[in-house]
């Protein structure tokens, strides 16, 4: 568990060197790549270890008062329990987010009703 934890950590903070224009930028081209049909992969090492499908876009926070970027993004996606790429029965559409911090973690809702 804590390899896991490590290796996201060590992915996501590839993503963190990036200037937040360029993760803008980045996110916007992904979207235009993958259009609103998206797929994040979440490895360990070379094993996917979780998978969300046909999301919108990845989203960067921001205040509510001050209007600035805040450390970790966000999207909405199906939550792939069995890593097949499709949507089954019981896989709904989850709220997700992962830190730009060094400390990396990946939220995400699962409901199991």
């Amino acid at each position: 568990m804590k390899l896991k934890l490590f290796l996201i950590g060590v992915a996501l903070l590839l993503l963190t060197a990036c200037t937040q224009e360029t993760q803008n930028s980045l996110s916007r081209s992904l979207q235009n790549w993958t259009g609103t049909n998206g797929v994040l992969d979440i490895y360990a090492g070379d094993k996917l270890v979780h998978k969300f499908i046909n999301i919108d876009k990845l989203s960067t926070a921001k205040g509510t008062t001050d209007g600035g970027a805040r450390p970790y993004r966000y999207g909405y996606g199906i939550d792939d329990l069995n890593l097949n790429g499709k949507k089954d029965k019981g896989e709904k559409k989850v709220y997700f987010e992962f830190s730009d911090y060094s400390t990396s973690y990946i939220f995400y809702e699962r409901n199991t009703n």
